[in-house]
């Protein structure tokens, strides 16, 4: 098994503590990699953090991680309501997905409160901010070390 976790984010992700801070707040990706990094690093693991607008490169991603990856933590931001395909893509990955969500879609429009990633997802964490990628890195963290040897 690799030790590598992939902490894969979706569109607009890239402006995380520029764009609507009152929603998001102040923290960066790189302050989530920094965060993040810290906790597997502790457990023999590296975090891949990677964004990208484009659902092309989160499927190829996730495709990648099938070889590479012990685990994926991935907030698809608003491909979660739309991206039957990133779903798919997470469904053919073994390992544990833990789904994110800085805000909690729940609280937000209609439209929101349905994610296909959820279905492939072995949980789901939303509305605790930047600290949700901490908590997940945890949890998957938590499914390896119990999970049992094949044999």
């Amino acid at each position: 098994m690799t030790n590598t976790i992939y902490v894969l984010n979706g569109p607009n992700m890239n402006l995380l503590g520029k764009r609507q801070p009152e929603l998001y707040g102040s923290k960066t990706l790189k302050d989530v990699e920094k965060s993040c990094s810290v906790i597997a690093l502790e457990k023999g693991f590296k975090i891949d953090l990677r964004q990208s607008n484009s659902e092309a490169d989160l499927i190829d991603w996730i495709h990648e991680a099938r070889e590479d990856g012990a685990g994926i933590v991935i907030n698809p931001a608003a491909y979660s309501h739309t991206s039957i395909a990133i779903m798919d893509a997470l469904m053919a990955f073994e390992g544990p997905v833990i789904e994110v969500h800085v805000s909690n879609i729940h609280k937000r429009e209609k439209f929101r409160h349905q994610s296909y990633v959820s279905l492939r997802a072995d949980g789901v964490i939303a509305g605790l901010g930047v600290s949700g990628y901490d908590f997940a890195v945890m949890k998957i963290l938590e499914i390896l070390k119990n999970k049992k040897p094949a044999g």
